[in-house]
């Protein structure tokens, strides 16, 4: 199992949760206080695809995608435990917890009056 020390974790990764939640607060107060920044944006889209959002989101991913190695895919076979447990978590668990959260949403939180 590879562990990361804290000293090697840097301050934006340290604070991700708090940076996340900062920009969230950020957008929800320009499109409330601003909302000719969302206008504008929402005119750059194709296909139902906002064009400046998946910008942003492939900035977001492709740091991550520069840290894969490549060469341990060979080795996958040696970690079967792994493989089976990270397959039956995305297959079995994860889409009956995803059923269950939004009728608790839709049926109980959200329920019309």
């Amino acid at each position: 199992m590879i562990t990361v020390s804290e000293s090697n974790i840097s301050i934006f990764e340290k604070y991700l949760t708090i940076w996340v939640l900062i920009c969230m607060l950020i957008g929800i107060f320009i499109s409330q206080y601003i909302p000719i920044i969302p206008e504008f944006l929402n005119k750059f889209e194709y296909a139902q695809i906002s064009i400046p959002m998946a910008i942003l989101i492939w900035i977001m991913i492709y740091p991550m995608m520069l840290k894969i190695d490549f060469n341990s895919i060979k080795n996958v076979k040696n970690n079967l435990k792994g493989i089976v447990l990270t397959w039956c978590v995305n297959w079995l668990v994860q889409p009956f917890t995803m059923y269950l959260i939004c009728t608790i949403f839709f049926f109980v939180i959200y329920q019309e009056y």
